[in-house]
């Protein structure tokens, strides 16, 4: 028997996903409703403007989604919720904006995820296909809703998607030229209930995919399915991978050194792998014999990196101050302290703390042992990172950022490193990583460093 329903789709979450997909919803003319667990969303006064739309903001719970033709649910909103997964059993269709979005288009496009280094691949993939001359756009976690490029009329020859875990949750089909799952870490484990549970949400990105992009360095970055593969890796012979020639170490591109590593300005060496990535990339799309030209390797050359993501914010005294604030887990800030380059004997002091979203900090301990002269801890969490490091290195705890900041400058010489990358989310001193970093590039502005 076929199910009864009010042929009217439910917006599920009321930020700015939700609202893309109701303007989205209005340019198809589809009739829709729209819920939020919060009583007052911030972005409630556009939504009254939606005409013939009804409003159910607060306790959503008890909200007859089975009613409903479709869900389409907002990635901050779990598919575990009980009220959508009553509606699932029921046989409601969910789906989420990105979905919409691909379905829509009839341009091709590539789609990018992983734990870190999405943003910057992402980016980079993008600058790199417009300077083949593509009309080439970034959308998705990166901060543009994907249906944004629809409803406002951002028109390209070839989309650039960003895809979280929560994005993938609602995706079924991804026909993409091609696709990458970057690296996988822990992160998330208050939504999954495990990192196989987490894993399978990122292998989504291969559903219908031409080509994978396959990080050899990266044992869950291999896709669940046989597909047509392209890899990269800093440690190991891949299509895109690191050679030496003079003395010097080369991106090698197509069997042949493309451009010195050393010409690079962005920091560290997960960097670098970022830039493999997005190289391998364009050439799964099937662009690589284009890619030996001087714009491109110019655009590479000059990147300067993504404003949080280990970016050198101050240079005092000799002193380097990086912001790596978007280092909200314990993977992300793992590989910043390993690929940071300390010159001429100089100290690491590294500053962390926030949110512990579940995670485990031991695996930090080594490299602290190696690598840190000090960890500097603020925020909720700070405790438990202390108790979990163990004697790896000199640990202190600070009630804020900036104390922690105040009480080291004194201390600090020439050649030493301040790297902020907390491994923990910032919400319970800050309103997002921006915010917290930002409040980093302020207090490092103020402080004084003597030789």
């Amino acid at each position: 028997m076929k199910r009864q329903h009010n042929g009217k789709k439910l917006i599920v979450g009321m930020g700015q996903t939700g609202l893309s997909c109701a303007h989205f919803c209005r340019l198809q003319g589809w009739e829709f409703d729209a819920c939020d667990s919060r009583a007052r969303p911030p972005e409630l006064a556009q939504w009254q403007l939606f005409e013939g739309a009804q409003l159910f903001c607060g306790d959503w719970q008890h909200l007859s989604m089975s009613a409903y033709e479709t869900l389409i649910v907002s990635p901050g909103v779990a598919l575990s919720e009980p009220a959508i997964a009553a509606a699932r059993a029921a046989g409601v269709e969910v789906v989420g904006d990105v979905q919409l979005f691909v379905d829509a288009i009839d341009k091709p496009f590539i789609c990018i995820t992983g734990s870190n280094g999405k943003s910057t691949v992402t980016t980079l993939a993008a600058g790199i296909l417009q300077a083949l001359g593509k009309s080439a756009l970034a959308i998705g976690n990166i901060g543009v809703p994907v249906l944004d490029a629809i409803t406002q009329s951002l028109h390209a020859d070839i989309y650039v998607l960003e895809l979280s875990s929560f994005q993938l949750e609602t995706c079924q089909r991804l026909p993409s030229q091609a696709a990458t799952l970057l690296n996988l870490t822990a992160d998330h484990m208050d939504r999954y209930a495990s990192m196989e549970d987490y894993w399978h949400a990122k292998q989504r990105i291969f559903n219908g995919a031409k080509a994978a992009v396959v990080n050899l360095d990266d044992g869950y970055s291999r896709p669940h399915r046989a597909i047509s593969e392209c890899t990269f890796s800093l440690q190991q012979p891949a299509d895109v991978c690191l050679t030496q020639d003079a003395g010097r170490d080369w991106i090698q591109l197509q069997q042949k050194p493309w451009l010195a590593v050393d010409e690079l300005r962005i920091n560290g060496d997960h960097n670098v792998a970022n830039v493999l990535a997005a190289l391998a990339l364009v050439d799964a799309a099937g662009l690589g014999a284009e890619l030996d030209c001087t714009a491109v390797r110019r655009y590479v050359r000059d990147f300067c990196g993504l404003p949080h993501r280990c970016q050198t914010v101050a240079v005092k005294q000799g002193v380097r101050f990086i912001n790596d604030s978007k280092g909200t887990n314990v993977g992300s800030t793992l590989a910043a302290i390993d690929g940071l380059r300390v010159r001429n004997g100089g100290r690491l002091f590294w500053l962390a703390g926030g949110v512990a979203k579940g995670q485990d900090f031991s695996p930090l301990a080594q490299i602290c042992q190696q690598r840190v002269t000090r960890a500097l801890l603020f925020g909720q969490d700070a405790k438990q990172i202390a108790q979990q490091l163990g004697d790896a290195c000199d640990a202190q705890i600070f009630t804020s950022m900036a104390q922690a900041l105040t009480a080291l400058a004194p201390q600090l010489q020439g050649d030493d490193v301040v790297l902020l990358s907390p491994a923990c989310a910032s919400f319970d001193q800050f309103k997002n990583f921006e915010q917290r970093g930002d409040a980093f590039v302020q207090a490092v502005e103020q402080l004084e460093v003597s030789q």
